[in-house]
């Protein structure tokens, strides 16, 4: 899929799930979120460009073009539609994925992703500037190169600093999305909470009271998780359940 190939796998049945992972990991991230989610869903779990199992290719990290690899794999796998879900670097990526190809995509889930660079906190964005070769090279120690070998660990962290420290605001693509939508956060999340409410917002949300009957409330969702962070959101297995209500 435009000269690269993703590693992913498929567990349970249903209605298909894409599920992407954050950024530096792989699928080990979602912990007992995946099994709980594929008791009620086709879930396709994907490794994005040069992350886990997925080599990388000569081509920059960007959200667009690893949005692009996931609509030609929903193509690939001859889905008409699929229901996306991405964690943090994946939210981005699942977000992007509604905008650039809302064809293929059924409903978007973003789990702890904002919508402009600007809502994450000051502090956030400053261990993304200092992303690069000299981070990859103390990832040689971690656990996680023994879980994925085959990592260019400098690669990866030269690629993703350069990645997130781009600006980017796409408030006015997220204002047009016509597709059910649901926005998940820890309630000590990596962004700020006025950031996450425009998100909302933006979506619709959050406009007036939604009336006895519910008849005045969103078409999309917004669940905020307590006593979880941005670092331990994806593998709380409670948290399916807030997934799952999508369906």
């Amino acid at each position: 899929m435009n000269g690269l190939k993703l590693y992913y796998e498929i567990h349970g049945a249903g209605e298909p799930l894409i599920l992407l992972h954050g950024g530096v990991g792989g699928l080990h991230m979602f912990g007992p979120t995946l099994p709980a989610l594929a008791k009620s869903r086709k879930v396709i779990a994907v490794e994005l460009q040069g992350h886990g199992r997925t080599a990388d290719i000569d081509r920059p990290f960007s959200f667009e073009a690893m949005a692009d690899d996931i609509a030609s794999l929903i193509k690939q796998l001859g889905l008409e539609k699929a229901d996306v879900m991405g964690y943090s670097l994946g939210g981005g990526v699942a977000l992007q994925t509604a905008i650039r190809h809302p064809e293929v995509v059924r409903k978007l889930v973003v789990v702890s992703a904002g919508f402009s660079r600007n809502g994450l906190f000051p502090e956030v964005r400053a261990t993304m500037d200092h992303m690069g070769p000299a981070a990859g090279e103390q990832m040689k120690r971690s656990p996680l190169n023994t879980m994925y070998p085959n990592v260019n660990w400098v690669n990866l962290f030269t690629k993703l600093g350069v990645l997130l420290r781009k600006d980017y605001d796409w408030s006015k693509e997220v204002a047009a999305i016509k597709l059910p939508t649901m926005l998940i956060y820890a309630d000590a999340d990596a962004l700020y909470p006025a950031h996450i409410v425009e998100f909302y917002k933006l979506l619709g949300g959050g406009q007036r009271d939604a009336g006895l009957d519910g008849s005045g409330r969103s078409a999309n969702q917004l669940a905020i998780l307590p006593a979880v962070t941005h670092y331990t959101i994806a593998a709380i297995p409670c948290a399916a359940g807030s997934r799952n209500s999508i369906s």
